[in-house]
């Protein structure tokens, strides 16, 4: 059981890193908690569900995954990033507020997002229209039921954190976005263009959002509402993590993300630790793991108030 719970960790955490990078990425260089991010993740992944109705499997497959599949994918992070920057364009740099003004503006962008997806695609559940897989044969005597699906998702999440983390430290751009988190001021009369270091945050936030609300899809099913029932604990892995460190948003979104697979375990305590009754428990189910990641998250900032990981980039 124990590793079974730890594998679907692994897969939800994949899945809240990369929402939990990208709010993280325009909260430290828009400065403003942007709570339109979780329905930029349901665009991505309504984007892909028609992409993918439209050109099929291709052909062929990657880990259980037909080729259309990536394609689909591809134009999800691509949507994502488009609305996110026409709303930046249209909407934020527009209006002249400060934070709190653009962070209850996001709010009601969010619902603009999640009522038009709505109205096109109804408020019912959907799936991609890809066969289900049995588990890996090979992972079933330890118990652990995950298929080539979930494989593929945990491969291709990190890639695209790899990528970030290449992109952040070896090359301009960013290391201008690097300066520009850790002072706006300095960077903008160091000669560095914020305007378009401010717009290719946008891009690569909302599309790595993108990614994580098609790979939700395919871990679950699709909802207009999927990426706002996600927020909170997304938000919940940026501050755990500390508010502005990309890489404290990647281990808190680990963290976060195991710890909400891993509740049912705590109705089990008896059978798994040594020493204890096997009658001995805390009777709370999966209903209860965002709970359970909030208390773990006020414990943490209890003792550090800045985060696991503080203010760095």
């Amino acid at each position: 059981m124990v590793l079974d719970l730890l594998a679907s960790g692994l897969v939800y955490s994949s899945i809240i890193v990369l929402g939990s990078i990208g709010l993280s990425l325009v909260y430290s260089i828009a400065n403003f908690a942007n709570f339109a991010h979780g329905d930029t993740m349901t665009v991505g992944a309504y984007a892909a569900l028609v992409t993918f109705g439209a050109v099929g499997s291709l052909g062929g497959t990657v880990l259980g995954l037909p080729y259309g599949f990536f394609v689909a994918l591809v134009v999800g992070i691509g949507m994502a990033a488009l609305v996110a920057v026409v709303t930046e364009k249209v909407v934020y740099e527009a209006m002249d507020v400060g934070s709190i003004g653009l962070l209850i503006t996001s709010i009601g962008i969010a619902f603009v997002y999640r009522a038009v997806i709505q109205m096109g695609f109804g408020a019912d559940f959907t799936r991609y229209d890809i066969s289900a897989l049995r588990p890996i044969d090979a992972l079933l005597p330890y118990g652990i039921r995950v298929t080539l699906h979930d494989v593929a998702i945990v491969a291709s999440a990190t890639v695209l954190v790899v990528g970030l983390h290449v992109l952040l430290q070896y090359t301009d751009l960013g290391r201008k976005m690097r300066a520009m988190a850790d002072n706006p001021d300095l960077a903008r009369v160091s000669g560095i263009r914020t305007d378009r270091v401010k717009l290719a945050t946008w891009v690569i936030g909302a599309g790595l959002a993108g990614a994580g609300g098609v790979f939700l899809g395919l871990f679950s099913r699709l909802a207009p509402r999927m990426g706002f029932d996600l927020l909170l604990i997304i938000f919940a892995a940026v501050i755990l993590g500390g508010i502005g460190s990309v890489y404290g948003a990647m281990l808190g979104g680990v963290l976060i993300g195991m710890v909400t697979q891993l509740t049912p375990i705590l109705s089990e305590l008896g059978t798994i630790l040594p020493l204890v009754p096997d009658s001995w428990g805390i009777p709370i189910g999966i209903e209860y793991a965002n709970a359970i990641a909030f208390v773990i998250m006020v414990a943490v900032l209890l003792v550090r108030p800045s985060g696991i990981a503080g203010e760095a980039v």
